[in-house]
This record gives structure tokens, sequence and C-alpha cells, in this order.
């Protein structure tokens, strides 16, 4: 009996995935528990396993297409199967419109009796090769609004290796333009440019928007409009910090950075200061038993948080391993979603890129973030003289409904004294 392989859920906020990459073709036999596809979530790209074995029979979705929760991708069955029936289910439930060879051609002769040739969006009319010939040049399927029908990867395909999409022909559902059709793609010899043309707009390009991107796009203008934000800057000295790390690194195999130092503190004054620890619940607020902070890791598609549990409970040296094995694992496109769930409060820090203060969005349903710039060599007063210093900018943006901002600068005072007096943090 054929199965269905519908997407699963694989995030708690997911809505959809998009097919990252297929590792069977029809065809291919398969055993419960092989991986058959990796998906793009909101979160994550994450192992899709089937839980029969069986043959593939039918793949549904192409690489780069977006597939609703609980929509069929695959169908695994025996050999010569008969599974018309749930094709059909699956294009009527996917919105896919795949037809047969038959009626694909009875539509292109309706077309060529009934319709002109199309019109390139950016040419207009294409050039006929002469009235004797009575042909013209191919083009790519255009929608109503004049974008050229590609598929997501075909685009990406296409981009990055220099191809204009209008002058490929798509041989998808209404000529749609697919992986194959770049793939396969050779370039026509073009006619010289006019002697005398004036120089050329460049042409406009559009990126997919990632299941990432749009949940981070969703969250944050969430949180920008639901969340009266307020922010508070404070100006630390990190001289002692300098200090502190060279010493602990010299002494160690483990490499401490400070950006690990920033989150020790910030774990530290968190316990102190529990309302900067806590969510806004409507009707209650809720504080937080744990200490979890999460940090902020800049990849491709955009900003992913991990968090480190029980921070608080963690030295420097566990504190450092942690965050850079999760890092790692965010750059890689391998975090898991309960590694960036959880959090209590969040740091962003942009001081490796040289910024030297900012503010940032809050991490919903965190009621603070600490934005954290570059470590600034200055000139400083001590004792009446001008003498070389070492400072960075720290801002917190909190959700005024749960902090206040005496409660706010408390918090900030809390952390700058603890980076002032580091010897206190490994007590």
């Amino acid at each position: 009996m054929a199965i269905k392989v519908e997407m699963p859920k694989l995030s708690d906020t997911m809505e959809e995935g998009v097919i990252a990459k297929w590792n069977v073709v029809e065809g291919d036999k398969v055993e419960s528990g092989d991986v058959i596809a990796e998906v793009e979530t909101d979160k994550a790209t994450m192992e899709v396993e089937v839980f029969d074995s069986g043959t593939i029979l039918k793949i549904l979705a192409s690489e780069g297409d977006a597939v609703p929760l609980g929509k069929i991708m695959a169908i695994i069955g025996e050999e010569g199967e008969d599974i018309s029936d749930l094709v059909e289910e699956a294009q009527s439930g996917n919105g896919a419109k795949e037809e047969t060879a038959d009626s694909e051609k009875e539509k292109q002769k309706a077309n060529k009796s009934e319709e002109k040739e199309p019109i390139d969006p950016v040419f207009g009319e294409l050039e006929q090769n002469g009235s004797e010939q009575g042909t013209k040049q191919k083009s790519a399927s255009v929608t109503d609004d004049g974008r050229i029908k590609a598929s997501p990867l075909a685009r990406k395909m296409a981009e990055e290796k220099g191809i204009e999409l209008s002058s490929v022909q798509g041989s998808g559902p209404e000529g749609r333009i697919i992986k194959r059709d770049i793939e396969e793609y050779t370039p026509s010899r073009q006619p010289a440019a006019p002697a005398a043309m004036p120089s050329a707009s460049k042409e406009d390009k559009e990126h997919r928007v990632s299941q990432m991107r749009k949940a981070i796009a969703r969250r944050l203008a969430e949180s920008k409009y639901s969340s009266p934000h307020y922010y508070e800057t404070i100006d630390i000295d990190m001289q002692h910090v300098f200090a502190a790390r060279k010493k602990l690194n010299e002494a160690s195999d483990v490499k401490i950075s400070f950006n690990d130092i920033v989150v020790k503190a910030c774990a530290m004054a968190l316990r102190r200061h529990p309302a900067i620890n806590s969510s806004w619940k409507e009707d209650t607020i809720l504080e937080h038993g744990d200490v979890n902070v999460a940090f902020a890791v800049a990849i491709e598609e955009g900003l992913v948080t991990p968090v480190i549990p029980q921070t608080d409970q963690k030295g420097l040296a566990q504190i450092s391993a942690e965050s850079k094995e999760l890092a790692e694992l965010a750059r890689d496109r391998k975090l898991q979603p309960e590694q960036m769930e959880g959090s209590t409060f969040t740091i962003s820090n942009l001081g490796m890129f040289g910024i030297e203060e900012f503010t940032a969005i809050i991490n919903p349903p965190n009621a603070c973030i600490l934005a954290v710039g570059a470590i600034r060599d200055v000139p400083v007063v001590e004792n009446g003289e001008v003498v070389p210093g070492k400072r960075m900018k720290a801002t917190l943006s909190s959700d005024h409904r749960i902090v206040d901002g005496a409660t706010a600068a408390q918090f900030l005072s809390t952390v700058r004294n603890l980076l002032e007096n580091p010897l206190g943090m490994l007590l």
C-alpha cells in the first residue's frame, strides 16, 4: 500500500518548509529511518526521515519549493503500484498543476491559435528572424505582472551562473523555468550591440525570502510594535577585563573571548535583578527561575540566537566552550530548535565589526536585550592626568511593560561593576 510522506512539523513555529535538497530520486529504495530530504524551516535546515520501507514512487516538490505543513512531499510504495489517486490528492492539496503530455499539447495548440507570441518583459515584442522564416525566438514564460516564471532554485542557479532568465526556455508546467533548464542551458549567439548605445541600466534582482528571514521579520515586527521599547546606554571601563583575560588565556588551553566575559557578567547581574529576567504574559509577569542567556550569531540568511542554559551557574571556560560550539553549529545551519528556545535574556555584540554603539530590538519573549559595541582606545582622565584607556558602550533595550527605567539602570550598573572588577566574577 502506497504511503504519503508529508511535510513534518520540524519547529514549534513552522508553517511551511522549503525543500533544500533531495537525497533520493524516483525509483530509489529506502528503509525506515533513511534521510530522504533536507528542509529549510524558519529556524534551521532539518533532515526528514521516512518511517516506512519501500520505493520512492513519486516526488511532488522540487528543490527550492515551499511545501505547507502536512502537505505531501513524496509517495512511497511498491514498484508498479497505482498511485494516481494519491498524486491527484497531492496536486489538489499542494496547489500543483502538473498536466499530462496530451493535455499540454492541446493547451499549446489553443495558445497558438488564440494568442499572440509572448512579449519579453524588458524588450517588448521579440524580433523576428524574417517574414520568410515565419518563426520567433522562444522566451521564458511570464506572469500577468511581467515576472518570469521560474522556481526559486532555478533563479538562484541562474544568478550564480550569470544567466539571464529571459533567455532560458522553461520546460516546467506552463513554461516555468526549473533546475534542469538552467543546468542544460547553452547561450545562443547574441547580435552585436549598436555602436551608439547609452549606458544600460543594471538588471533588478529578486531574492527568495528564506523561512528564517520570514520568521525574523514576523517576530521582530511584532516585538517592535507591540513592546514599548526604550533605551539606556552605559560606558564601561574595560582596562581590567583586558588584563584579566590575558592572564586567563595564558593559564589555560581554553581561550576566553571578551563576549564570553560579557555573557558571564550579564548572567550574574540577571540573578541579582530578576525583573530583567522576566516575560510579559498579559495578566501576569513571569519571573524565570533559570537564567538562560542567548547570543546573536550572524549567518547568511539573517540572525539566529543560540541559548546557553543556566548561564549563571557556569564558569567562563564552560561558557566559552558552549558558545563556540553553538556558534559553529549556527553557521553550519545545524542548530536544533531546542538549542534556540528558552532564552530569558539576549546579547547582540557587533564590536567585532567596529560598531561603537547601536540599539537592538528585543527578542521575544525576553524583557530586554543588550547591544554591545566595540572596545575603543580613548584618552581618559585619571587622578587629574590624561592617560590611555579602553572603553566599551553597551545599550539596553527594555520592554517598559515589564522593566522601569530605574530597574534597567540598576542592572546596567551591576554589569558595569562586574566588568570593571572582573575578579569578582571568579568568586
